[in-house]
């Protein structure tokens, strides 16, 4: 079973060596992530066009969208491309700044531009690089919730 670890700087080599002195691998392509539970990402790791490592600022998100096991992150300077499987994303995020609103998306608060109701217990969004994103039925409450509708 391999491990990756997503801690802050000054703690990723403490835990890395501990868990290495105990038989646990650690990979970039490990199957689970290590995470602070108390902090919220204010980067993501991504990969650029090149396949490059990088971080991405959370405030420059705009939308995140899967396609099966491919993640794109679409931010204001560029899309980038994420390992991170979705759920995990949600989780790194801040939950008053970033929503789910399908199986697919998740959106971030201050970028809606536009909302528009449409049929079935459904909104359209108005991203703020025009981007059309729709809230499906599944997420419909915790969408009024999260924007007091």
């Amino acid at each position: 079973m391999k491990f990756r670890i997503r801690l802050s700087d000054d703690k990723t080599e403490l835990v890395r060596s501990y868990l290495e002195e105990h038989g646990v691998e650690i990979s970039e392509d490990g199957e689970f992530t290590i995470t602070e539970a108390s902090e919220k990402a204010s980067f993501l790791t991504v990969r650029n066009e090149n396949r490059e490592r990088m971080r991405v600022a959370a405030e420059e998100v705009i939308y995140i969208e899967a396609f099966g096991k491919e993640i794109e992150i679409h931010t204001v300077s560029g899309t980038f491309l994420s390992t991170e499987r979705m759920y995990i994303l949600e989780t790194l995020l801040d939950p008053q700044e970033f929503l789910r609103i399908s199986k697919s998306v998740i959106v971030a608060k201050k970028h809606v531009k536009k909302i528009r109701a449409s049929l079935s217990m459904k909104y359209v969004l108005t991203l703020s690089d025009g981007t059309l994103a729709d809230v499906t039925r599944s997420y419909y409450s915790d969408f009024r919730r999260f924007f007091s509708i």
